[in-house]
């Protein structure tokens, strides 16, 4: 528990004292049927999605609920992980005078939505084994920091972080401490949402778009308190998760013997696929993975990852980034896929 951890506090101080948009079906929210809905200005002849979607997504919401042991009060929806991320921002952080954290190498989009909402965005590096620096990461911190942005499984790194670090910043670090656990389905290790009742400033993040194979409808998920998906829900446009997103996010869902099965097989072929890597003589390294995908350190990334595309494989070069010279990497696909890649 983080005694120091005040909740109005970190609210922006118009956020706190606004009142959010109400919309017409936020109004009117009854399942009597028969009813005539004269109240929305929607176009009446009925085609499947001429009906604005529930802004709450109640049922989606509840099939969460019951899967993952929270109350609904405590899951935000998003337009993808990314409306999410940017909601967290525009929360709780000042533009011209907060700041966040994030820990580099690490997902482009925490330092991208900082930028955009003119936050300073402080940078703390990875160790060498790619884990958190946690006293380089709370010496950073001040009084206006609000967010600290943690990916874990990693991206591009694949590895999770441990445990008895993120435990530690939560119980040192000041704001919220926001763990992306997109990946999380693909690691042997729990999620952190059963710890969500002893840390009040946690905030998790996930994502239809990695295990569940939806990238295309866009969702993702935020679960932390009560309080906070409250403040959230203030700001978050009305619809923001469409009846489309909505209806197939449920068929996934419930099909959860198909999910489970498409995650055996991912984490097979990627055991399968570091044996035949560590045979290849131009890969340095195959860094250790607890996500969908593997980062290598080949002699020179720029000339391997060029090759690959005139193979016809795309891959994904993350020279780039801070303590990934000479990296490539690489989502497990099909069998199919993963063996013309190898060959």
């Amino acid at each position: 528990m983080n005694k120091e951890f005040k909740l109005d506090q970190l609210v922006r101080p118009n956020i706190l004292t606004m009142t959010g948009y109400s919309s017409a079906r936020d109004e009117y929210d009854s399942a009597e049927e028969n009813m005539v809905f004269l109240d929305a200005n929607e176009n009446p002849f009925g085609n499947g999605v001429n009906r604005y979607p529930d802004p709450q997504q109640q049922q989606l919401k509840q099939l969460i609920s019951g899967q993952r042991g929270i109350l609904s009060t405590q899951i935000l929806l998003g337009n993808g992980s990314d409306e999410v991320l940017d909601l967290l921002i525009r929360a709780f952080c000042e533009p011209n005078v907060d700041s966040v954290i994030t820990v580099p190498p690490t997902y482009g989009m925490y330092g991208v939505l900082a930028k955009l909402n003119a936050i300073e965005n402080k940078e703390v590096l990875l160790t060498a084994t790619h884990q958190l620096d946690v006293a380089a990461i709370l010496a950073a911190q001040d009084k206006n920091t609000k967010l600290l942005f943690v990916c874990s499984p990693n991206n591009p790194t694949g590895n999770l972080m441990q445990p008895e670090h993120i435990q530690e910043l939560l119980e040192n670090f000041n704001g919220l401490v926001v763990l992306d656990e997109a990946y999380i389905d693909f690691a042997q290790a729990e999620s952190w949402i059963s710890r969500l009742q002893s840390y009040p400033n946690l905030v998790i993040t996930r994502t239809l778009s990695k295990a569940y194979g939806m990238a295309g409808i866009r969702l993702g998920i935020c679960f932390a308190s009560a309080e906070i998906i409250a403040v959230l829900n203030k700001i978050k446009p009305p619809y923001n998760v469409n009846e489309l997103t909505q209806s197939r996010a449920i068929s996934r869902l419930k099909d959860v013997a198909a999910v489970r099965n498409e995650i055996k097989q991912i984490n097979r072929e990627k055991s399968e696929m570091i044996k035949q890597l560590q045979n290849i003589t131009y890969i340095e390294t195959v860094y250790p993975s607890d996500a969908n995908f593997l980062l290598i350190q080949v002699d020179d990334a720029h000339r391997r990852y060029e090759q690959l595309l005139k193979s016809g494989i795309v891959v994904r070069n993350r020279s780039n980034q801070p303590l990934c010279n000479n990296t490539l990497r690489f989502t497990i696909g099909t069998p199919e896929e993963n063996q013309k890649l190898i060959q």
